[in-house]
C-alpha cells in the first residue's frame, strides 16, 4: 500500500469544460478583447514612458543651458577683471611713453598732408614749452621747406598747432589718451553693472 493518499496533491488541476459550452465566435471575441486591453495597457505605459523621458531631457537641456550660460556669464566677468589692470596701465604708461616718442612723427605727417593743399604759403608749428628743439631736429632731416616752430607755454605736453597757408589744425595726444582711459572705465563700470543687476 502506497502513502500517496496521506500527501498532498500540488499538481495543477485542468477543470474539464465542456467541448459545447463557448462558441468559437465568444472565445475569439474573449481573445480580441484581451488584446485589444493589453495593447492600449501596452501603448499608455509606452506613452507614459516617453513623457517622463522628455521631461527628463528637458530639465536636464534646461539645467544644462542655465549652467552654461552662468559659466559664460562667469568667464565674461573674470576675463574683464583681469583685463582691468592691463588697461589701466596701458592708458597711464604704454600711450603717453607711445604717443610721446612718435609726437614729431604724426606732426611731420599731418604737416605733409596739409602741404599737399596749400603748397606756397608759410609753414608754422606751435608746440609746448621744451618740445621746440626735438621738432626742429626731427625736421631738418625729412622736411625740405623751411618750418617755423614756436613754443607756448600755454600748451600741455603732446599738444600742437599746425599752420600751412590759410589751412590750421590741431593735434592734442593727451586729450586723446584721457578719451581713450575714459572709454575703457566707462565700458568696465557699465559692464560690471549690467553682471551685478543682470
Amino acid at each position: 500500500m502506497t502513502i500517496a493518499h496521506l500527501l498532498e496533491d500540488f499538481g495543477v488541476v485542468t477543470p474539464v469544460i465542456p467541448e459545447n459550452s463557448f462558441s468559437e465566435e465568444i472565445v475569439e471575441e474573449a481573445k480580441l478583447e484581451s488584446f485589444e486591453k493589453g495593447y492600449s495597457a501596452g501603448w499608455d505605459d509606452a506613452v507614459d514612458a516617453k513623457d517622463k523621458e522628455s521631461t527628463r531631457i528637458s530639465a536636464s537641456l534646461a539645467s544644462s543651458l542655465e549652467d552654461l550660460n552662468f559659466t559664460y556669464h562667469e568667464a565674461q566677468s573674470q576675463l574683464i577683471e583681469s583685463l582691468d589692470p592691463m588697461f589701466k596701465v596701458l592708458t597711464s604708461v604704454i600711450l603717453p611713453d607711445t604717443m610721446a616718442a612718435a609726437f614729431g612723427h604724426h606732426i611731420i605727417d599731418h604737416l605733409n598732408d596739409m602741404a599737399k593743399s596749400q603748397t606756397n604759403g608759410p609753414m608754422e608749428i606751435v608746440v609746448a614749452a621744451g618740445e621746440g628743439a626735438g621738432l626742429r631736429a626731427l625736421l631738418g632731416e625729412s622736411f625740405p621747406v623751411e618750418v617755423f616752430v614756436r613754443e607756448d607755454a600755454s600748451f600741455s605736453e603732446g599738444q600742437a598747432q599746425l599752420r600751412v597757408g590759410s589751412a590750421e589744425r590741431e593735434l592734442n595726444s593727451g586729450a586723446l589718451i584721457d578719451s581713450i582711459s575714459e572709454s575703457i572705465s566707462a565700458f568696465s563700470t557699465q559692464f560690471k553693472e549690467d553682471s551685478q543687476y543682470g
